[in-house]
């Protein structure tokens, strides 16, 4: 039967057939109103796959009339860049030149590339799965803009998957519907290649045909910039907040990317003193249990060790009185007050130190050249019973007794 291959057949060749995107490029969105002007700069678009980030370049290089050239970052010659842009060094049209998978220029490439983009002698458009914040230069970035593009909403791949299906005469099974838009991960050109392929077998498409064409629902994975951090910080959030199930879905979805163990075990240990603290301080232990247990196991059976880690952080009270404390305390710091270590608490020890264990465990003695407050208790949980003992001293006369 042949692949019809709806990806390309059906790509947007003008800003009004464009799916989704609308805080980009709604009438009144700036990089639409640029594109319109014809002002649009150096532009980085960087979003997750099949979201539109290449078809959008080649409608800009049609809205504005450019030579257009399609490159990729992982065969780009410096030498190939030249020669295109030697070919218009005196024309008054500049061509747009289109990089693809950005993130993998080397720093010598994007080097070279910033005179050209400093002279303007081609538009540079960037496309990348990652964050340039965190895979560009700073030159790169100061003489660029950047534009982040979304997953697409179910409502945007169900408008392309309509359009498809009715102009194709495919007869689609509303199961099989469902799971082609729920299955996609936002990623329209991955919708209509599992539509293709199905559809090459038998133009009546069905749950199962599909089901065996992908077993599972696409993922965004977890080591692609952006989507590893806001993996992972949907995960912390949700813990946060006692979500346990919103945890654990988080979580999931770093695992099933690849995400290795040993990280996650790391953002619970953090998670345990920082957010837990002595509202429950048997917290960190068993954090530190689990990364230990993670990075002898390793994946599959990483993955029960980590939840019921998780389970046990997102379900404890949370305090984040230890954090604050020595926040202050570095602040305080870093803001001159260097107060002198007094004689008695001085090495080695001095006379005038009154040593705790010979007054019952508490003696009232100054700490500090003057009186400073940085921890504030919240009150929680634990942190109750150890309030009631610095309570307690603190209210005692000068003999400790």
């Amino acid at each position: 039967m042949g692949s019809i291959n709806y990806a390309l057949l059906y790509r947007p060749k003008s800003l009004e057939d464009f799916i989704g995107q609308e805080h980009l490029l709604s009438p009144s969105a700036p990089l639409r109103r640029l594109i319109e002007g014809d002002a649009l700069q150096h532009s980085f678009f960087y979003g997750p796959p099949g979201v539109g980030k290449t078809t959008l370049a080649r409608i800009i290089a049609e809205q504005l009339d450019r030579p257009f050239y399609e490159l990729n970052a992982t065969t780009l010659k410096i030498d190939d860049l030249r020669t295109i842009f030697k070919q218009y060094a005196q024309a008054l049209r500049k061509p747009l030149v289109f990089i693809d998978e950005v993130h993998r220029l080397s720093k010598t490439q994007q080097e070279v590339l910033l005179p050209f983009m400093e002279r303007y002698d081609a538009l540079i458009i960037g496309a990348s799965t990652e964050n340039p914040y965190f895979s560009l230069t700073a030159a790169m970035r100061s003489r660029s803009l950047l534009f982040e593009f979304k997953a697409l909403r179910a409502e945007d791949l169900m408008a392309m998957l309509q359009k498809v299906v009715k102009r194709e005469g495919v007869e689609l099974d509303k199961e099989a519907e469902t799971y082609l838009i729920d299955s996609s991960g936002g990623d329209m050109r991955a919708m209509l290649n599992l539509l293709d392929a199905a559809v090459s077998i038998d133009t009546h498409v069905t749950f199962e045909t599909l089901k065996n064409l992908r077993p599972s629902a696409l993922h965004d994975g977890s080591n692609s910039g952006d989507t590893h951090y806001n993996l992972i910080s949907a995960m912390i959030k949700s813990m946060r907040g006692s979500d346990v199930d919103a945890a654990l879905y988080w979580m999931a979805r770093l695992i099933a990317g690849g995400e290795p163990p040993e990280f996650i075990a790391r953002r619970m240990v953090i998670f345990a003193s920082e957010d837990i603290g002595n509202a429950n301080p048997n917290a960190l232990g068993i954090a530190v249990d689990t990364m230990t247990a993670v990075s002898r196991i390793g994946y599959p059976e990483a993955r029960i060790v980590l939840s019921q880690c998780l389970v046990y952080l997102a379900s404890s009270p949370k305090s984040n009185a230890a954090y604050t404390a020595i926040n202050k305390a570095m602040k305080c710091i870093e803001g001159g007050t260097l107060l002198p270590v007094p004689e008695h608490l001085r090495s080695p020890l001095h006379k005038g130190y009154l040593y705790p264990h010979d007054f019952g465990g508490w003696v009232k003695q100054d700490y500090l050249a003057k009186p400073m407050r940085f921890y504030e208790s919240k009150g929680i949980g634990f942190e109750k019973r150890l309030d009631e003992w610095l309570d307690k001293i603190r209210s005692i006369g000068t003999n400790g007794k």
